[in-house]
């Protein structure tokens, strides 16, 4: 059989039909209803006239319809197209038409959104809406998804090809959406990395997935993986999703759009939670505040259950895993990679511990300089980080950025996502963040995320963005946004002074501004646009 995400997600229904898959809230769904519903959706889908090769776009917060309806896209060997639900009306427009998306499925209290924008995607034939609590009314124009799935019947399964492209928009820091296409069958083995964090060998094959999937069963063992951030992210839909379904495993999401770290840990506790995924610290912290809270109330929560937490993209301080491992202890995975391919990772547990921004990385993975050589360890010299082995094909519709980022060294394919690092003696690699981020400041480079990281440090700071504002003398002078810790009260010089003991001088903030909340995306990555804009415009009250 080949290799693809429905294939064996068919197969894999048959061994734990009875067991559960999907919870969001009360809703549970079991491995029979998920394929089930998912076949019937794919019926619906092949009527209104998509086939394989198709793109049909997600407009859903987390939740079981967002899986169910990637699982019918797969059936019918068709791509989803996974969009960002914070965007506005020209960026819809343009992601859904840069996809060639024919259809959209999209959650009711978008339904204003996309009657505004319905005259601008000539190329969408369907639209299906999925009712949720916003009380919209159906849309003209658009069909009921409860209603689809009861009204066909479950369409029979088919032979797919493992060489199809499966493909993740991701926005990047700078410029438009890119699709990034991976290959069906290498991306299928490349999200099999739950086995070996079960001390189990990877499978290389459906049939191998299906005896793997049995055997935890018999084990009960079978994951059940909290995803605290976005399905429409990688980082949600690859680790929180896709990895414990290739295990038999169950995804629980939260029905609350916005964090609340206490609502998260109930959910560990109800649902008897093993894996957890999440987005570095924008998510890491206050979930530590969650606990901390409740031990102090006299109601710890039982996390007794939890194995690991899982988190990549964006930075995850030391400090802030030590909290969390006071609490339990619990494998904490923190994995170097972007849409563009894993490069490494970090591993901490109680008794082990790992420094921020430090990772051991891949067989795979290299460090290169700018004109292509191999970075020597303990060099000290900076060099990009290049993604080796399992490598996508390329961004969508655009050779030009593919060429750029895909590149052949020596007879290697190797994807350079655009991360600068440092490789250290022992051969484990320092990251020292976007070179399309750094900050040039009287001619040195300078790399936000490891100010933030120095930043960070200081028990008085919850979180901070770093920044460049233009200036005569420096060119760039380095700015940070800070909030403070719960009691914090560190002034501005002596927060510079903190960052001067661990950086050199050169890299200190020339300016410290602190703010009620830093603002990041839903993901937890960094909204370096809210900080510049936010930094000049303290900036330039500061020297009116």
């Amino acid at each position: 059989m080949e290799m693809h995400f429905a294939t064996m997600w068919e197969q894999i229904s048959e061994v734990v039909p009875d067991q559960p898959v999907l919870i969001n809230g009360d809703n549970i769904k079991t491995w029979r209803e998920y394929d089930d519903r998912a076949a019937r959706l794919a019926s619906a889908l092949t009527e209104h006239g998509l086939a394989a090769g198709a793109k049909i776009g997600l407009y859903i917060y987390n939740s079981n319809e967002y899986q169910e309806a990637q699982y019918a896209i797969f059936k019918i060997s068709a791509c989803p197209i996974n969009v960002n639900y914070r965007y506005q009306e020209d960026e819809l427009v343009y992601l859904l038409d840069n996809s060639d998306s024919e259809a959209l499925i999209y959650h009711a209290c978008f339904a204003d959104r996309i009657e505004a924008i319905k005259s601008r995607l000539p190329d969408i034939k369907l639209y299906i809406q999925i009712d949720d609590d916003s009380a919209e009314a159906l849309l003209e124009g658009s069909l009921d998804y409860e209603t689809l799935i009861a009204q066909h019947d479950p369409m029979p399964r088919i032979e797919r090809s493992s060489d199809e492209t499966y493909m993740l928009y991701t926005g990047g820091t700078t410029g438009m959406p890119k699709g990034v296409m991976y290959n069906m069958g290498e991306f299928c083995n490349g999200m099999f990395m739950g086995y070996t964090l079960a001390g189990m060998p990877e499978p290389i094959s459906v049939e191998e997935t299906v005896a793997a999937v049995t055997k935890l069963k018999e084990d009960k063992n079978n994951p059940v993986t909290l995803v605290c951030c976005p399905l429409m992210h990688g980082t949600g839909v690859w680790l929180g999703s896709m990895v414990p379904m290739l295990m038999g495993g169950t995804v629980v999401t939260i029905h609350n759009h916005k964090l609340d770290a206490h609502e998260l840990w109930q959910a560990v506790q109800t649902h008897k939670v093993k894996n957890i995924v999440i987005v570095g610290d924008a998510f890491a912290r206050p979930m530590l505040d969650a606990l901390d809270e409740a031990k102090e109330a006299g109601n710890p929560y039982d996390i007794s259950s939890v194995a690991s937490m899982q988190s990549s993209g964006v930075m995850w301080t030391t400090e802030v895993k030590q909290g969390l491992l006071e609490h339990h202890d619990m494998m904490l995975v923190d994995a170097l990679g972007a849409t563009e391919g894993s490069m490494g990772k970090s591993v901490m547990m109680r008794g082990m511990e790992a420094n921020t921004a430090k990772f051991i990385i891949n067989d795979t993975t290299k460090v290169f300089s700018e004109d292509g050589r191999l970075i020597a360890p303990g060099s000290g010299e900076i060099g990009l980080v290049a993604n080796g082995g399992f490598c996508p094909i390329g961004y969508y519709k655009d050779p030009e950025k593919s060429a750029a980022t895909f590149k052949v060294i020596d007879g290697a394919r190797y994807s350079f996502p655009g991360d600068y690092a440092t490789v250290e003696t022992d051969g484990t690699i320092t990251l020292l963040g976007r070179g399309s981020m750094s900050i040039n400041t009287m001619g040195e480079k300078v790399y936000p995320e490891e100010v933030e990281e120095a930043i960070k440090t200081h028990t008085d700071i919850y979180d901070c963005l770093v920044v460049g504002v233009k200036d005569p003398k420096f060119n760039e002078r380095i700015t940070a946004l800070v909030s403070y810790s719960k009691g914090g009260s560190v002034s501005e010089d002596d927060l510079i002074d903190h960052v001067k003991q661990r950086l050199s001088s050169y890299k200190k903030p020339k300016n410290v501004f602190f703010v009620d909340k830093v603002q990041r995306a839903i993901n937890g990555k960094a909204d370096y646009k809210w900080a510049k804009a936010r930094a000049v415009e303290l900036y330039t009250n500061l020297t009116a």
